[in-house]
Protein backbone atom coordinates (compact mmCIF):
# COMPACT_ATOMS: atom_id res chain seq x y z
CA UNK A 1 0.00 0.00 0.00
CA UNK A 2 2.75 2.61 1.21
CA UNK A 3 6.25 2.58 -1.60
CA UNK A 4 9.24 3.71 0.27
CA UNK A 5 10.07 7.80 0.08
CA UNK A 6 12.74 9.65 0.40
CA UNK A 7 11.11 12.73 0.79
CA UNK A 8 9.19 11.87 3.93
CA UNK A 9 12.01 9.85 5.42
CA UNK A 10 14.15 12.77 4.63
CA UNK A 11 11.45 15.47 6.78
CA UNK A 12 12.47 13.21 9.69
CA UNK A 13 15.92 12.75 9.14
CA UNK A 14 16.25 16.54 9.24
CA UNK A 15 14.41 16.91 12.69
CA UNK A 16 16.73 13.93 13.77
CA UNK A 17 13.98 11.82 14.14
CA UNK A 18 14.58 7.95 14.48
CA UNK A 19 12.77 5.97 11.95
CA UNK A 20 12.61 2.37 12.82
CA UNK A 21 10.36 1.67 9.76
CA UNK A 22 7.97 2.83 6.98
CA UNK A 23 5.11 1.52 9.60
CA UNK A 24 6.28 4.06 11.78
CA UNK A 25 6.79 6.73 9.47
CA UNK A 26 3.47 6.63 8.70
CA UNK A 27 1.99 6.62 12.31
CA UNK A 28 4.16 9.33 13.08
CA UNK A 29 2.85 11.68 9.35
CA UNK A 30 -0.76 11.02 11.14
CA UNK A 31 0.13 12.19 14.37
CA UNK A 32 1.49 15.23 12.75
CA UNK A 33 -1.18 15.71 11.39
CA UNK A 34 -3.67 15.78 14.19
CA UNK A 35 -0.45 18.35 16.13
CA UNK A 36 -0.89 20.71 13.34
CA UNK A 37 -4.56 20.57 13.18
CA UNK A 38 -4.91 21.70 16.87
CA UNK A 39 -2.43 24.50 16.71
CA UNK A 40 -4.42 25.80 13.40
CA UNK A 41 -7.48 25.84 15.33
CA UNK A 42 -5.76 27.35 18.54
CA UNK A 43 -4.79 29.66 15.92
CA UNK A 44 -8.48 30.42 14.47
CA UNK A 45 -9.39 30.61 18.13
CA UNK A 46 -7.22 33.45 18.95
CA UNK A 47 -7.61 35.27 15.47
CA UNK A 48 -3.55 34.68 14.69
CA UNK A 49 -4.05 34.31 10.59
CA UNK A 50 -0.67 33.73 9.80
CA UNK A 51 -0.52 30.63 12.55
CA UNK A 52 -3.46 29.55 11.23
CA UNK A 53 -2.49 29.33 7.86
CA UNK A 54 0.95 28.10 8.93
CA UNK A 55 -0.02 25.29 10.69
CA UNK A 56 -3.17 24.25 7.92
CA UNK A 57 -0.43 24.48 5.42
CA UNK A 58 1.82 21.98 7.73
CA UNK A 59 -1.36 19.53 7.77
CA UNK A 60 -1.71 19.80 4.13
CA UNK A 61 1.92 18.94 3.42
CA UNK A 62 1.58 15.94 5.40
CA UNK A 63 -1.40 14.50 3.64
CA UNK A 64 0.10 15.38 0.39
CA UNK A 65 3.31 13.49 1.44
CA UNK A 66 0.33 10.54 2.34
CA UNK A 67 -0.60 10.46 -1.04
CA UNK A 68 3.00 10.91 -2.41
CA UNK A 69 4.04 7.50 -0.50
CA UNK A 70 0.87 5.07 -1.49
CA UNK A 71 1.58 2.17 -3.93
CA UNK A 72 -1.51 1.45 -5.99
CA UNK A 73 0.29 -1.16 -7.55
CA UNK A 74 0.64 -2.78 -4.20
CA UNK A 75 -2.02 -1.91 -1.96
CA UNK A 76 -4.49 -1.98 -4.58
CA UNK A 77 -8.36 -0.94 -3.66
CA UNK A 78 -7.45 0.38 -0.46
CA UNK A 79 -4.82 2.70 -1.96
CA UNK A 80 -7.07 4.48 -4.11
CA UNK A 81 -9.64 4.99 -1.40
CA UNK A 82 -6.93 6.28 1.39
CA UNK A 83 -6.25 8.64 -2.11
CA UNK A 84 -9.58 9.97 -2.31
CA UNK A 85 -9.52 10.15 1.58
CA UNK A 86 -6.52 12.50 1.73
CA UNK A 87 -7.72 14.48 -0.97
CA UNK A 88 -11.00 15.02 0.64
CA UNK A 89 -9.12 15.87 4.33
CA UNK A 90 -6.97 18.86 1.96
CA UNK A 91 -10.40 20.34 1.03
CA UNK A 92 -11.31 20.13 4.31
CA UNK A 93 -8.74 21.75 5.91
CA UNK A 94 -8.62 24.07 3.28
CA UNK A 95 -12.05 25.30 3.98
CA UNK A 96 -11.69 25.48 7.53
CA UNK A 97 -8.83 27.85 6.97
CA UNK A 98 -10.75 29.77 4.47
CA UNK A 99 -14.54 29.88 6.32
CA UNK A 100 -12.51 30.09 10.00
CA UNK A 101 -14.49 26.79 10.47
CA UNK A 102 -13.59 24.63 13.54
CA UNK A 103 -15.91 22.20 12.91
CA UNK A 104 -13.77 21.58 9.66
CA UNK A 105 -10.77 20.88 11.40
CA UNK A 106 -12.28 18.69 14.07
CA UNK A 107 -13.95 16.29 11.25
CA UNK A 108 -10.39 15.73 9.41
CA UNK A 109 -9.09 15.18 12.94
CA UNK A 110 -11.30 12.71 13.37
CA UNK A 111 -10.54 11.38 10.18
CA UNK A 112 -6.38 10.99 11.09
CA UNK A 113 -7.44 9.21 14.58
CA UNK A 114 -9.61 7.07 13.36
CA UNK A 115 -6.79 5.92 10.18
CA UNK A 116 -4.15 5.91 13.25
CA UNK A 117 -5.50 3.69 15.57
CA UNK A 118 -6.39 1.19 12.66
CA UNK A 119 -2.77 1.56 11.53
CA UNK A 120 -1.57 1.03 14.86
CA UNK A 121 -3.89 -1.92 15.45
CA UNK A 122 -2.98 -3.60 11.54
CA UNK A 123 0.90 -2.78 11.95
CA UNK A 124 1.32 -3.19 15.92
CA UNK A 125 3.00 -0.12 16.35
CA UNK A 126 3.00 1.95 19.37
Amino acid sequence: MYGQSSSAHDIYAQNNVEIESPAKLVAMLYEGVLRFNAQAKKALRDGNIEKRIYWTNRSIAIITELIAILNPEEGGDVARYLEGLYNYQIQLLSQASAHLDESKYDECSNVFRELLAAWRETTHVA
